[in-house]
């Protein structure tokens, strides 16, 4: 008797490459930036807010996107099924659509700029993408040596949700400051508990994750 491996639907394959709910961690920093702004001002423009969600998901999907591409150099997702590269095939298509969802992204936020005479939102976005960038592209690969929570942490965090307040306000906030530390705690452990499923190809390509750190057994 011969087994076979079955392997999942490519359907749920694309889900899982695609990761909707994985888009909430775009949209809280700003829903939560905002509303705090409301509450602290009584100020709300749906025309920013709404620039600046649909820039925001456009600009994850680039992170998400690339951090493909750049795992598939590594070689750290060939037992990925789920990988976008592995499923396509096509590691330059998918670098390049990336690239697409990061320029559309960015002019959702140069459209704010030009909205409020003011760079300082823009600015910041700039400076979330560098270090979305350092994450997982080279010459850094900070997430390989198990600095990604920390990055999650601010642009996510204190990065993100002053963003998100400054285009409704074009001020600052302590409030809103110790909010984003929550959230980009919160943010952290979402990505640390992410690598528990990954850590023997982790361990493999010689990623230093918080996981292959700390060891999986006490």
């Amino acid at each position: 008797m011969t087994s076979t491996q079955i392997s999942p639907p490519q359907a749920k394959l694309w889900m899982a490459a695609i990761k909707p709910p994985m888009y909430s961690v775009a949209i809280m920093p700003i829903w939560v930036g905002s509303a705090v702004a409301f509450r602290e001002i009584k100020i709300f423009n749906p025309i920013i807010f709404s620039l600046f969600i649909a820039a925001a998901i456009l600009i994850l999907a680039w992170e998400n996107i690339s951090n493909d591409v750049f795992d598939a150099e590594t070689g750290i997702d060939q037992n990925k099924h789920h990988s976008l590269v592995n499923l396509t095939g096509n590691k330059t298509l998918m670098f390049w659509i990336g690239n697409l969802c990061l320029g559309w992204g960015l002019l959702g936020i140069i459209a704010i700029a030009i909205l409020q005479k003011d760079p300082t939102v823009m600015a910041i976005i700039l400076l979330c993408c560098g270090l979305g960038y350092m994450y997982q592209g080279p010459p850094f690969r900070l997430g390989y040596q198990g600095l990604g929570e920390i990055l999650c942490f601010f642009a996510f965090g204190p990065l993100g949700m002053s963003a998100a307040y400054y285009s409704q306000t074009q001020t600052w906030s302590m409030t809103n400051l110790a909010a984003s530390v929550i959230l980009g705690i919160v943010t952290s452990l979402v990505l640390f508990c992410s690598h528990f499923h990954q850590v023997v190809d982790d361990i493999a390509a010689g990623k230093k994750s918080p996981i292959v750190r700390l060891g999986t057994h006490t």
